[in-house]
């Protein structure tokens, strides 16, 4: 008997939504943050859906070269993609093969880059129709007639999260192999070490206000309405009965924003949650020192487990370069309070939370010193995860933008990919960023100290996608 791969389904529509990322992510990834799921193709397919407008779903994730998605992508009328910055190159290449595939089909395309990179989406001739912006109050009527729209398209959006409907987990893509679906806990999703699994990764709210330079997601969407408390809580107890939730992960870009919302968290989730699942999220450091007594009490009051926060340096002269509004000190409050909070809970027997600990080196103008200062702000954290990066010049972010314009940006279609390893700025010394992460300068750094626990391959483990 003849065995295809990857297995595929019957066409049941001439629409076909692709999921992006790169090839093999959901058959033999790297790691679980790979195999994450979009959020913006699971709430816009469910309104499809909703709405009578089925699609197939495909995935460059799912398949483990480009042959293989040609053979899933032939007899579609209509392709539709949630286009990324690092999802670029995969959605120009993918939208080469459809068209080959399908001569007279058409190209349907909106998300991040459409917004924050509008010539270079309108360059690929095989995008027939490019939606700018939030996309839930147009997409149904788009894919209904692509032809009553121009080629560049505003999209509308909803004024509140409250507006938008249950995700149907069921649409997103499934992994495609035997040794990832042992592990994958589909529809939920994989472990990836912030708690146990299955994991449940969740919206509460939408876009940051902060305007960091380095950052193009105010340039993306407007601010919206966050989604009632009693609605995520009823989510989660809806998916813990249905498929039964180890941990959550709360994507928000900044999820400790709004202290009414907050209060109103820890007030509901400990009582009404099937349980008090631990869960990661995301804050700044100067809000923690704004507002510590509310940080402490969803520490310990809502098993606020794994604290993103978004350090990023640990110099005043390049957090203010960066525009992060946040200062050494502040930084410094942050992990002083945590790592207090967890002696505490550790003390009792319980298990004490952890940073997420993000942290940006190769930013243009950056000197050795100002990244010396971010690895000891790193060493202070008694519990981390570090996730370190090189800065990325991304466009719609101010600084992006401006080292674009100033041809210092190695990033391009082609090369969107978010690999630790790249060199994504032109005048940037990597060859000392990567002896750093590798021990070099441990003496000049920690006053002949060695890491004390936080050894040169915890540092060169940390260098992930950015």
């Amino acid at each position: 008997m003849a065995i295809s791969w990857p297995w595929t389904t019957k066409q049941k529509s001439k629409i076909l939504w692709l999921d992006l990322g790169d090839l093999g992510d959901l058959v033999h990834p790297n790691g679980p943050h790979e195999q994450w799921q979009d959020h913006g193709l699971g709430l816009l397919r469910t309104i499809l859906h909703q709405n009578g407008v089925l699609t197939d779903l495909a995935s460059t994730r799912a398949v483990t070269s480009w042959e293989q998605l040609s053979n899933q992508v032939k007899s579609y009328d209509t392709l539709i993609m949630n286009v990324r910055s690092y999802t670029f190159p995969v959605a120009y290449k993918a939208a080469q093969i459809f068209k080959k595939m399908n001569p007279n089909g058409t190209i349907l395309t909106g998300g991040m880059h459409a917004t924050v990179a509008r010539d270079e989406m309108e360059e690929i001739k095989e995008f027939d129709k490019i939606c700018q912006g939030p996309g839930e109050n147009i997409i149904v009527d788009l894919v209904k007639d692509p032809s009553a729209f121009p080629r560049v398209i505003q999209g509308i959006g909803a004024k509140s999260m409250a507006e938008w409907p249950t995700i149907d987990r069921t649409l997103w893509p499934k992994p495609n192999s035997w040794k990832t679906k042992r592990k994958f806990n589909w529809p939920l999703e994989p472990e990836c070490g912030w708690g146990p699994g299955p994991v449940v990764t969740i919206l509460t709210s939408r876009v940051c206000p902060w305007q960091c330079v380095f950052c193009n997601e105010n340039s993306y969407i407007p601010n919206m309405g966050r989604r009632p408390v009693e609605a995520v809580i009823e989510e989660l107890n809806y998916l813990d009965d249905k498929y039964g939730v180890g941990s959550v992960v709360i994507h928000d870009s900044m999820f400790f924003q709004n202290p009414r919302w907050l209060r109103e968290w820890i007030d509901l989730y400990p009582r009404k949650a099937n349980k008090i699942w631990p869960y990661w999220a995301a804050g700044r450091a100067d809000t923690v020192r704004q507002w510590p007594d509310l940080f402490e009490a969803l520490i310990r009051e809502t098993n606020w487990k794994t604290v993103s926060i978004g350090f990023e340096s640990g110099s005043d002269r390049i957090l203010r370069l960066l525009n992060k509004e946040c200062t050494e000190e502040d930084n410094y409050f942050a992990i002083d309070l945590l790592n207090k909070l967890g002696d505490e809970l550790e003390a009792k027997g319980q298990e004490p939370p952890k940073f997420w600990s993000n942290i940006m080196l190769g930013i243009p103008g950056e000197s050795h010193e100002d990244a010396f200062k971010t690895m000891r702000m790193l060493k202070r954290m008694k519990r981390v995860f570090p996730s370190i990066a090189f800065y990325a010049p991304y466009p719609g972010s101010a600084l992006g933008n401006q080292l674009i314009a100033e041809g210092k940006s190695r990033m391009s279609k082609d090369n969107y990919h978010r690999f630790p390893d790249d060199e994504k700025v032109k005048g940037v010394d990597y060859h000392f960023y990567r002896e750093l992460l590798a021990g070099k300068y441990d003496s000049e750094i920690y006053g002949g100290q060695n890491g004390s626990g936080y050894g040169s391959d915890l540092y060169e483990g940390a260098l992930i996608k950015a």
